[in-house]
């Protein structure tokens, strides 16, 4: 009797093993090759939190044109294909203010981009980095976004 419970619960395995391994009847291999896909249609990123700096002293003009060249700044990296996420968080009791994800394999790549942030250079922001996996599929957010933007920047 163990025997025969045995034989019976590796069948299931087996069966149970090829149904999960089945092909995706939809996969473009063109496509997952194009976005740095692995098998499972993900890929590393870089994730940033941003959160509130330690820089206090700023006149309300400096802020503002230290933020505006923040934007300037997102805006170029998106169209350098380096970053293809951002947005700012909802006030919390973390002082979080907002994330990018960078499409760049290393802690070091990403610092780099990250520099080159006037809300970092100033202080006004500082930055916690770190690497994410994730859909490969996110990369294709930049390319349909203006589409659903009213306002252009």
């Amino acid at each position: 009797m163990n025997k025969q419970l045995l034989i019976l619960l590796l069948l299931t395995f087996t069966c149970l093993s090829a149904i999960a391994q089945e092909l995706n009847k939809s996969y473009d291999a063109k496509l997952a090759k194009e976005l740095g896909a692995d098998e499972n249609g993900m890929k590393t990123y870089v994730m940033a939190i941003l959160k509130t700096g330690t820089a206090k002293d700023y006149s309300r003009t400096k802020q503002d044109s230290i933020f505006k060249g923040h934007m300037a700044n997102i805006t170029r990296l998106v169209k350098e294909g380096k970053l293809i996420v951002a947005g700012p968080f909802d006030q919390n009791n973390k002082n979080y203010r907002g994330i990018f994800i960078f499409d760049v394999a290393t802690i070091e790549e990403a610092k780099k981009l990250v520099d080159t942030d006037p809300v970092i250079q100033s202080r006004l922001m500082d930055v916690d980095l770190f690497i994410w996996y994730g859909s490969a599929a996110l990369k294709e957010t930049v390319k349909i976004h203006h589409l659903i933007e009213k306002h252009s920047h």
